[in-house]
Order: C-alpha cells, then structure tokens, then sequence
C-alpha cells in the first residue's frame, strides 16, 4: 500500500507533462496569431510588392 502511495505522490509531483502541454498551446496560439495576421495583411502585402514589380518594370 506504501509504494502505491508514494507512486501517486511522484505522479502528482511531477511536472514534466504539464510543461510539455503548456509548450505546445504557446505554440498553437502564436500560430493562429501569425495566420491571422497574414489573412488580414495579405492584401496588403500583395498591393505592396505588386508597386515595387511595378516600378522595377518602369525603371
């Protein structure tokens, strides 16, 4: 009965898991942030480089 209760109390002690998680929705909320901004910059960015082709044309 001891070693079952010191297993549970490793389990519960150990954090290794939940840094593991907490890692991966960082990541996952960066990566919706960056594709909303790309979506609500992409015209943007196109009209840009589309003036700079442009201009490397009329040049």
């Amino acid at each position: 009965m001891k070693t079952i209760f010191t297993a549970v109390q490793a389990f519960i002690a150990d954090e290794d898991g939940v840094t593991a998680i907490e890692y991966g929705l960082i990541a996952a909320l960066v990566g919706v942030a960056m594709a909303g901004a790309a979506k609500l910059l992409g015209a943007q960015i196109k009209t840009t480089f589309d003036g700079v082709v442009t201009a490397m044309k009329n040049a």
